[in-house]
């Protein structure tokens, strides 16, 4: 077995909660419109701009590689629709931007990337749009891939192989963790890096692992893949 070089880790429900954060973005751009788009207010509610993003991205499978232009198609759309200033899309989108990076770590996150600091690479891995820089957490990943810049998304193996040569190693020399079992550990098997599923929900279940999928190990925290790792990076 190879040492492990360098940790990929998926982002939103593997080192913060996602949910509690979209809806409070979401509020929060709302009330925003209210007082600047009032027409979109009047004519929308949250829920059904939400549904039209759905459509969205039936329509068009390739918002997945960019979450924000999706929400700001479907924005777009409404402004249009009520005759208000497109203008002001930005700047709705700045504020969901904000509010979006706005996020609360998992308690063990911190100890694990502190505690493993210097030993092995970091890296993030990620179809999502969160800013790493401005939540603060840059400086602890020497490379971050996403989605929205290298136009691939997980489970496609070429992600994760940008990553891999982002920190010039190989596949097998690299572990990666997330939540999701087909987009984290199938995609990351099947690209040659062993995966680990983050099941930090293991108590009230909101994702099944298919029976066709096995992790190289299961954890429910950081605490638990800490103590995998350091029998493997050394």
């Amino acid at each position: 077995m190879h040492r492990i070089k360098a940790v990929f880790f998926d982002l939103d429900d593997t080192l913060w909660p996602i949910v509690p954060v979209i809806e409070r973005a979401e509020v929060v751009m709302f009330d925003w419109l209210t007082q600047h788009a009032p027409g979109v207010a009047d004519r929308f509610t949250i829920d059904s701009l939400r549904e039209r993003r759905r459509v969205l991205l039936q329509e068009n499978p390739q918002f997945h590689l960019d979450l924000r232009l999706l929400r700001h198609a479907g924005l777009t759309e409404a402004f249009l629709h009520v005759d208000e200033d497109v203008a002001k899309v930005d700047r709705a989108m700045a504020i969901f931007s904000e509010a979006r990076n706005a996020v609360t770590l998992f308690d063990d996150v911190l100890p694990m990337l502190d505690g493993l600091r210097g030993r092995v690479m970091f890296g993030s891995i990620s179809n999502g749009v969160a800013d790493l820089e401005v939540i603060g957490l840059a400086h602890y990943f020497q490379a971050s891939v996403a989605a929205c810049n290298v136009g691939i998304a997980k489970p496609a193996p070429e992600i994760f192989h940008a990553a891999c040569d982002a920190l010039n190693i190989l596949p097998c020399e690299a572990v990666h963790v997330g939540d999701d079992p087909v987009l984290d550990v199938e995609g990351a098997q099947k690209a040659g890096l062993q995966a680990v599923w983050m099941n930090r929900y293991a108590l009230r279940p909101v994702r099944e692992l298919p029976d066709n999928i096995q992790p190289d190990v299961v954890c429910t925290s950081f605490h638990e893949l800490d103590e995998w790792l350091r029998k493997r990076i050394i």
